[in-house]
């Protein structure tokens, strides 16, 4: 039997604990502190030190929700603007809406509602010519007053008026006409700040579409009439010059622009040198003077220039002193005008 060999007293000595036995030194008498990255789950070997917290993602994936949040609002923001000027389709780049004025969400789709937001954009035209004086109404497109209008209007016109909602008037210059759409472009002298129409897309017109009317039928200003389309497409043909003695819409004089439509003529005769468009037909009233107005979608945005429109007691030979609306009236579609635009501005129309 081996003994040790070291000396008394070289290790300590601890007492038994109730057995007899020499027992492990005691325990400390505070908790020992626990590497951070041990198990907290109990004793054990140490584990590995773990992955980076969460924290620094969930603030990504926070802000990833952000966006797809931001931009599902966003979309939907754009839809609402899209309803605003748009026909109530999408007023995305391939629509190709042209912005403006358009009614507020609380007046949308209310009569009153594309009055009081579209009126300040619609305008009264006098134009005088070797004819006499004749009376057409036109549409503000840019804040400094560039107006389209029909062709017929201020065809052959040496002088040009334009009267604003407001009362104010102004002197304009022709910048392009384009006879074969009935289409022309005006420019006021010295204005800014105007308020715009919003021009639509006339693609999404349906037939039974709630429509309004606005313009100035025998010279009154901002009048306002409602009804809804009652056909699409049809083959209105019109008269391309404004040498015809009637091819402007005098005021007084009782003269209304001659068209052609399903093979007969209305409102006097044509001439030789006409043009067909595909119109949209409406049954808001128009009458003299409402040439070159706006033909509107409840969301106010043009989807038509109004151009023409038959009256029975003037189709059988009398003025239009003794003629009115029939329900029969005729726009051109918004769309022709916008692929026409570029042309007029270049003032290099037909």
């Amino acid at each position: 039997m081996t003994e040790s060999q070291r000396p008394s007293g070289e290790y300590p000595m601890y007492p038994s604990y109730g057995n007899g036995e020499a027992a492990y030194p005691p325990p400390p008498s505070y908790q020992p502190v626990q590497p951070v990255f041990a198990d907290p789950m109990g004793p054990g070997p140490a584990a590995e030190p773990p992955a980076p917290r969460r924290r620094v993602r969930k603030p990504v994936a926070l802000l990833a929700a952000v966006a797809i949040a931001a931009a599902i609002v966003g979309g939907g923001t754009a839809t609402v603007i899209a309803k605003l000027t748009d026909d109530g389709t999408a007023t995305t780049a391939g629509s190709g809406v042209i912005p403006g004025t358009t009614v507020s969400q609380s007046d949308k789709g209310t009569v009153a509602g594309v009055a009081k937001a579209l009126s300040p954009a619609i305008v009264e035209i006098g134009a005088t010519s070797t004819a006499g004086q004749s009376t057409g109404s036109g549409v503000v497109i840019t804040s400094d007053g560039e107006i389209v209008t029909n062709n017929h209007v201020i065809a052959d016109a040496s002088q040009i008026k334009v009267t604003l909602s407001t009362g104010k008037t102004y002197t304009a210059d022709v910048v392009g006409t384009d006879a074969d759409k009935d289409l022309a472009l005006i420019k006021l002298q010295g204005a800014s700040g105007l308020k715009t129409a919003t021009l639509g897309d006339s693609s999404q017109v349906a037939v039974g579409d709630e429509v309004v009317a606005i313009g100035s039928p025998e010279g009154l200003t901002g009048t306002v009439t409602s009804g809804i389309v009652s056909a699409l497409d049809r083959d209105v043909t019109v008269a391309k010059e404004g040498d015809n003695g009637q091819s402007q819409e005098q005021q007084g004089g009782g003269r209304q622009w001659p068209f052609e439509f399903g093979g007969q003529q209305f409102n006097g005769d044509t001439g030789e040198s006409t043009t067909t468009y595909k119109a949209i037909q409406t049954d808001a009233s128009l009458n003299p003077g409402n040439s070159g107005g706006a033909l509107i979608n409840m969301n106010g945005e043009i989807i038509g220039i109004n151009s023409a429109m038959y009256s029975a007691s003037s189709a059988a030979g009398q003025g239009s002193s003794g003629a009115g609306s029939v329900g029969l009236g005729f726009a051109i579609p918004v769309n022709t005008l916008k692929a026409d635009l570029d042309t007029l501005r270049a003032g290099n129309g037909s």
